[in-house]
Parts: C-alpha cells; structure tokens; sequence
C-alpha cells in the first residue's frame, strides 16, 4: 500500500472518493487554505499511486498523474484508503482507478469502422499487491460503475494488464474482444445498441417505402381513366372503393 508523511483521513472520510481537476476530493468542505492543503496531499497521492500502477504494469511512465488529472475535463480518478480498518496513523492508499470519454474510430464484430463519441474508457486501475483478493477491486470497480452509470460491456479497456483481463472475465464475463487497429480493448455486446438501432431504422425505412407505394398506387388509380371504368361495378361510396383497391397490410 502507499504510506505518506501526512495524515489523510480528514481526506477519506469513506473509504473511495472521487477526485476530478479540481485535485479535491468530492467529499471536501472547507476554506481556501484547507483547499490548498489538500490539493497539495491529493497530488501526492494520486502521483504515488500513478507511479505504483506502472510498475505493476512494467510501464516506462505512468499513466496516471495529478498534472494530467488537472489539465483534463473529462477524466476523473478514484482513490481508495483503508480507512475502515483503524490504522494508528491513517496514510494507508489501497487502491486507484482512472476513467474518461475518449472519441473513438472503432471496429465492430462485422469489421466495419465506427466513429463513436464519449466512449466510456477504462485508463488505469490498479490495487496494492498486499491487498488483492480481498474484494477491494470489485468493491472500487462497482462503486464507479455506480457513480457513474456504466455498463461494463459498453466501456472500452486502454492498454490493459493480464490482471485486469482476468479481473473483467472473472467478475463481469467479458472474455470475446472485438479486434482492434488501436491499443483499446473492447468486448463483443459493446455495439449492441447500436445495431438494434440500425434495425429499427431499417425496418422504419421499409415500412416508409411500402406506404409510399401504396398510397402512389391507389392515387394513380383514382386519377387514371382505368379506375373510372373499374368503378362502374363497384359500390358509389368512395372509402369503400379505396378499401378494394388498398392493399391489405
């Protein structure tokens, strides 16, 4: 686990929060000095952190850092401490996980490229090896879920680590990746959506042409000189007569 000089409790008052550009926990009350002050411990943590996720991962640099979190609008990271657990001097880090929306070109199942906006992205995830199977993944990875409203089949992975293949299978049964030109990772029912989309679409469409023909065929007979001599055996009522004539759908 990550230790640190200072204490942060005071910045975990529940064992994960949320922290976005601002570098502040969403948990955070206080005035501007405090506010300073626990910028200050939150970049260290989320460096310390940053740093021990790549060399887990056997990265040059890591990929999560407070620099990087501030100049973003769109990512946001979450911090997990053993709180819970009553340590004497409270500066045990457990656990981080790093999310976006990233704009993606795309493959789908059929091998078609795709450009889909604000795809929910998987940047970084990481637990202290000390604390692995303990549950803390799963507990750090649903209350994202959670927070955030996403479905793991529809998030997209960036560059993941065997660990954390076999963390979404395990948990989640994500196994059958969709190939892709680019390093994410995304898993078949990504696209799901979209393809029940394409055949609502599709079956709209049909149904518009076929209206289309059936109106242009019963006006074509109301104005040609054909349907004034079909019309001297039918019925004067002319609703009735298009009833005849109208095909039945």
């Amino acid at each position: 686990m990550a230790t640190f000089e200072f204490d942060i409790r005071h910045l975990f008052p529940q064992p994960i929060v949320k922290v976005t550009s601002t570098l502040l926990p969403h948990t955070f009350h206080g005035q501007q000095q405090q506010a300073l002050e626990a910028t200050a411990k939150i970049s260290a943590i989320i460096d310390r952190l940053g740093e021990l996720s790549a060399n887990a991962q056997k990265l040059n640099k890591p990929i999560t850092t407070a620099q990087k979190l501030r100049q973003s609008d769109n990512q946001v990271v979450y911090l997990m401490a053993d709180v819970a657990k009553g340590s004497e001097r409270g500066d045990e880090v457990v656990g981080l996980l790093k999310i976006g929306t990233k704009d993606l070109y795309l493959f789908d199942e059929l091998g078609q490229a795709r450009k889909v906006d604000n795809v929910p992205c998987i940047l970084d995830f990481y637990i202290h090896d000390s604390r692995q199977r303990m549950g803390l993944g799963k507990k750090l990875f649903e209350t994202m879920l959670n927070e955030e409203k996403w479905n793991p089949v529809k998030c997209s992975v960036d560059r993941p680590s065997e660990k954390l293949l076999g963390f979404l299978k395990k948990h989640y049964g994500l196994e059958r990746a969709i190939p892709q030109a680019n390093h994410f990772v995304l898993y078949d029912g990504f696209f799901e959506h979209e393809k029940s989309s394409e055949k609502v679409t599709e079956l709209t469409r049909s149904r518009r042409m076929l209206m289309t023909n059936r109106h242009s065929l019963v006006n074509e007979f109301n104005t040609s000189d054909s349907f004034l001599i079909l019309n001297s055996g039918f019925p004067k009522n002319p609703l009735a007569t298009r009833r005849l004539l109208e095909p039945d759908f």
